[in-house]
């Protein structure tokens, strides 16, 4: 594993006994770690009006991130376009590049990450986010990379051609990732001829069919420049086996509740998490159970051995760890002691430079 690069996706997740001020520290705590430790980059999801995930707003937790950081890429996991204007996404990445040169990664994803009446809520009076803004998904792309490039875009409007450029004297811009976890993405990725993430923690089903689509439009697209790509996945690495299962499952079990349709809460200890899977039914315990087997969770002999395979069976130098291991009722909310353990290890099985 001593070639692979590691990176960090943090959904900055909110204790059932925490507030939204714990969770924020708890990953300004975890970034520096992982820009201690060397990781490659650290990226913030965007979702809303969910009890246990407190990262709403990817710009400003950038920034906040960032600015607790020294070298490490900072990035969204990623900007939900539908709900954006993108002169307003364009401008907000342009101004931490200006602020941080050479640090910020734009993930740009097309999902409103979250339920149908609060992305109504998101959308209704924002200007320039539309009914439409899915279809239009591909232009609005386009558009952001060109507005935070120096020279900007000339945007048609009224018979006249209007120049709109995300800061007035850019020397670098963002760095664009496009996101998905679908077959449109990949074809998409590939025929913008822009790097591309497969979301393979959401369920790490078509991650083949997704990268084999990537690579041959990018082949038929006839890009100059190579095709760039990695994959994220969930992965809870401990000294033990067992403390590893136990911290996986407050996850597991958030998990649990949106499959199966039941109101969302704040994500438990891992106390609590027990106590409640020992009441649910056997088909449910077996789901929890079949997710803990499919992420990469387990003393971290074995989870670096299979992030080892799993990087080499899709042919990828990079993979993005989206940490689940949840705390022990006595660790305090606003830490993340069993996050850091999973990078801590991991790094040091990698062999991953220090601060480089």
């Amino acid at each position: 594993m001593s070639d692979l690069r590691l990176s960090v996706l943090d959904l900055v997740p909110v204790r059932a006994d925490g507030t939204s001020a714990d969770a924020v520290a708890a990953s300004r705590s975890l970034a520096q770690t992982a820009d201690r430790l060397g990781y490659e980059r650290y990226w913030v999801a965007e979702h809303h009006n969910m009890p246990a995930i407190a990262s709403t707003n990817p710009p400003v937790l950038m920034g906040i991130l960032a600015g607790a950081t020294e070298r490490i890429r900072v990035g969204s996991g990623g900007v939900m376009l539908p709900n954006h204007a993108p002169l307003v996404v364009a401008e907000q990445m342009a101004l931490l590049e200006a602020a941080y040169p050479g640090r910020i990664d734009l993930g740009i994803g097309r999902a409103p990450g979250t339920d149908p009446v609060t992305s109504w809520a998101l959308r209704h009076g924002a200007a320039g986010v539309t009914d439409d803004a899915v279809n239009q998904f591909p232009t609005y792309v386009e558009q952001i990379v060109a507005m935070m490039s120096p020279e900007g875009v000339g945007l048609q409007l009224s018979g006249r051609t209007h120049a709109l450029r995300a800061t007035p004297a850019a020397t670098g811009s963002a760095q664009p990732w496009l996101l998905g976890s679908s077959d449109y993405s990949a074809r998409l990725a590939a025929r913008l001829g822009l790097p591309y993430v497969f979301a393979h923690h959401f369920q790490g089903k078509g991650t083949a069919e997704a990268l084999a689509l990537y690579r041959q439009g990018w082949a038929e697209a006839g890009h100059e420049h190579a095709p760039r790509t990695f994959l994220t996945v969930n992965a809870a690495a401990a000294p033990t086996a067992e403390e590893a299962h136990r911290r996986a499952l407050p996850q597991a079990m958030s998990m649990l509740t949106l499959m199966t349709g039941q109101p969302l809460h704040a994500q438990h200890t891992v106390e609590a998490a027990e106590a409640a899977y020992a009441e649910l039914p056997e088909q449910h315990r077996d789901l929890v159970d079949a997710m803990r087997r499919r992420w990469l969770v387990g003393p971290v002999e074995e989870v670096s051995a299979r992030l080892s395979d799993f990087a080499a069976e899709h042919d990828v130098d990079e993979v993005m760890l989206h940490p689940v291991s949840g705390g022990f009722a006595d660790e305090e909310p606003a830490t993340t002691p069993g996050r850091v353990q999973t990078l801590e290890l991991l790094a040091a099985r990698a062999g991953v430079p220090a601060g480089v």
